[in-house]
């Protein structure tokens, strides 16, 4: 991310040591790295907090997809269910008169009168 060579970075710590002075230079550094490490945390977290919210709207998408998926099938289903049930009756109405057996007589009745 940001290019800088050694060299500048000894140029720095040189700069540092006689405006800081070596008494109070290892303070400043200690303080220095608590401020780097918080802000390292920090980003962390913020990138953290991203990739959630991107993990939630991804699942929120899914979860829409698949919501349309079942009412794709379910009306698909019922479409299915309509023709099917209409194909029955239709072949219920259609049958032959061959295939319908005949009335039988009725016996006499045993009513001796």
């Amino acid at each position: 991310m940001f290019d800088i060579a050694f060299s500048e970075i000894v140029i720095v710590m040189l700069v540092a040591l006689v405006v800081i002075g070596p008494e109070r230079l290892p303070a400043v550094a200690r303080s220095i790295g608590r401020l780097w490490g918080q802000v390292q945390r920090y980003v962390n977290r913020v990138k953290s907090d991203i990739e959630n919210d991107m993990a939630i709207d991804e699942a929120r998408q899914m979860q829409a997809r698949i919501h349309q998926e079942v009412d794709a099938v379910g009306k698909s289903l019922r479409e299915d269910g309509k023709t099917l049930e209409q194909h029955i009756l239709q072949s219920q109405y259609r049958k032959p008169a061959s295939d319908v057996p005949a009335a039988s007589p009725l016996p006499p009745p045993d009513n001796p009168v």
